[in-house]
């Protein structure tokens, strides 16, 4: 039977074991940074408003992404990448992607929505919209969307109308008596 004594020191030499390296050719490495650097680099491309740039770091980061969660935010920023470049099809093949693997998505549902306007599918738009309010009623994001939509399909016409004929007159303003306060 083992003592208390000698155990200790088996105990602590385990552990040294433990947390060494299996062998003594690997070596140990301190990663700092995004886990994937196209990712990383194509979502401040597209952030920046360059929308070339962020699709081909994004598409690069796609090719070597680990993992659904890397998968899915790359499709959801060629969703927004094709959308500023207008190519509105391949944009909305990207958004169904993400929503088909994760329907609580609600950037997606608001990158979405502004493609299927620019489509002029309002009805569609209105749902993503809705949809999107519902996972995350606070977004300010989808509130500006909304207000764009609301700008698309329910114009505000102005109710006063400005005559203009009073500056055309050549008559003097009237002057107050002086015994009037002002």
């Amino acid at each position: 039977m083992m003592t208390r004594g000698q155990f200790l020191p088996l105990l602590l030499v385990a552990f040294l074991l433990a947390s060494s390296p299996a062998t003594s050719t690997e070596e140990s490495k301190t990663v700092i940074g995004p886990e994937n650097i196209y990712l990383a680099d194509g979502a401040k491309a597209l952030m920046a408003g360059d929308g070339e740039e962020g699709v081909r770091l994004t598409l690069l980061g796609l090719q070597t992404a680990t993992g659904t969660h890397q998968r899915k935010i790359a499709h959801s920023n060629l969703c927004a990448g094709y959308l500023l470049l207008n190519q509105l099809e391949t944009a909305l093949k990207h958004c169904n992607w993400v929503l088909d693997l994760d329907p609580m998505h609600w950037r997606t549902y608001n990158n979405r929505a502004l493609v299927y306007m620019r489509l002029e599918r309002f009805e569609e738009a209105e749902e993503d919209i809705r949809k999107g309010q519902t996972i995350r009623p606070k977004s300010e994001k989808l509130k500006t969307v909304k207000g764009m939509y609301l700008d698309e399909t329910q114009p505000v016409t102005p109710n006063i109308e400005v005559d203009e004929r009073r500056e055309t007159s050549e008559e003097p303003v009237p002057k107050l008596p002086d015994s009037v306060e002002e």
